[in-house]
């Protein structure tokens, strides 16, 4: 895996004192939790990816009773 540099301008100070704060919390440095952060973001999809996902997908070839009779099968357990 490369990796980049990454350089972010202007910054609230209040908002880095938080940040700080949280990465000394949890024993990480500045640039160690923000790339955690920053991780986390990159690799969950946003909502608009899931609806193209889901856009690409086969449909489903079900009715409304079918839906109705599995629900209320499930529900007799």
């Amino acid at each position: 895996m490369t990796k980049e540099i990454l350089q972010v301008r202007d910054v609230d100070a209040a908002d880095l004192a938080v940040l700080r704060d949280r990465a000394a919390r949890e024993g990480k440095s500045l640039s160690a939790y923000v790339r955690d952060i920053l991780h986390d973001e990159a690799i969950q999809m946003t909502n608009a990816e899931v609806i193209a996902q889901i856009a690409d997908e086969e449909p489903v070839d079900v009715s409304m009773d079918d839906i109705r009779s599995y629900v209320e099968r499930d529900r007799s357990w």
